[in-house]
């Protein structure tokens, strides 16, 4: 069966999550902008937390090394090990499907393409190199993180910084400084010629994802057989991997993006895998995507690791300070 109608499935996908994550932002816009002005304070919208990626590492390690989830952020922690174990299953698909940067990033390169034709690619040590980058920002993150002892993530989990980090994340962006403009603007020229530079180059959470989904047992698979080399899989993946000369594509780079199957020349040259025997249909592996996003979500609900302690008037309160 052909899977050519997984990449508008995808777009879907990618489309929706990114309106939520818009809506999600303008509604924590207005519930801030009622704290400050004073009038009748919505809702907080707890989908916020899935942006503060840095509260959800320290949160886990606190909650590893026995101090339970902290109630200042606790959906933060439920997304983080969500989203790892969603790429534990099948790999960084949450880079490619539901990440609102990803989205951003894969349309910008697509534009880019359109353009002009191509996109650039770097000599392969220099990409190598700079691929090294977000492996060292989640290590630092990562001994930070671990190596802290209890007493110290709780002393940062309850301060009045990590209380408020969720607002102080959205005045930076509200009011950027120019290096910060200036950065973006950096980043949105080379996501135009480059394919993904900021997810391939330094996101640590990417990084972190692509480790995970090496152990994953799920993976695109070239049957040697079929496969008439005709080199378009090469040309279609965002992370330039050799799929063509593969057998199992079993690399922190892939995306799940299943681009290289749904624009294979040749049906059943490449599909999805377990265990490199049991094929999974682009349907089923979108419902699972799905599926274990919101079991993990209703899970965090279920056991009272959602919504924040952090009461409107502490919002108040230290954001005047």
């Amino acid at each position: 069966m052909s899977q050519r109608y997984v990449q508008p499935l995808r777009s879907l996908i990618q489309v929706a999550f990114l309106l939520l994550s818009l809506a999600t932002g303008v509604q924590f816009a207005r519930f801030v902008a009622a704290i400050q002005l004073g009038g009748v304070v919505p809702p907080r919208p707890v989908g916020v937390e899935a942006f503060l990626p840095i509260s959800g590492l320290f949160g886990t390690a606190a909650w590893l090394k026995g101090g339970g989830i902290n109630p200042v952020h606790p959906a933060a922690v439920v997304f983080l090990v969500t989203i790892v174990l969603v790429s534990l299953l099948l790999r960084r698909a949450f880079c490619s499907w539901i990440c609102p940067v990803g989205t951003l990033s894969e349309w910008l390169w697509k534009l880019g393409f359109n353009r002009l034709q191509r996109n650039l690619r770097l000599p392969r040590r220099l990409d190598l190199a700079l691929r090294g980058i977000k492996y060292l920002l989640l290590a630092f993150f990562i001994s930070s993180a671990f190596f802290w002892s209890l007493p110290a993530l709780q002393g940062f989990l309850g301060s009045g910084y990590h209380a408020v980090a969720d607002a102080r994340l959205l005045q930076f962006f509200r009011s950027p400084s120019s290096v910060t403009v200036a950065v973006a603007g950096a980043l949105v020229a080379l996501s135009l010629l480059l394919r993904n530079p900021l997810c391939r180059y330094l996101c640590p959470y990417g990084a972190l994802l692509g480790l995970v989904a090496l152990v994953s047992p799920l993976a695109v698979q070239r049957d040697r057989q079929r496969c008439v080399s005709c080199g378009v899989c090469n040309q279609v993946c965002p992370s330039r991997i050799d799929v063509m000369q593969a057998g199992r594509v079993n690399t922190p780079e892939c995306l799940g993006c299943w681009r290289c199957i749904s624009h294979c020349r040749v049906q059943s040259a490449l599909s999805m895998r377990v265990a490199g025997r049991l094929a999974v249909p682009g349907i089923v592996f979108t419902l699972l995507l799905v599926g274990f996003f919101w079991l993990g979500i209703s899970l965090g609900k279920v056991c009272g690791h959602w919504d924040s302690s952090v009461t409107p008037a502490d919002y108040r309160e230290l954001l005047a300070k």
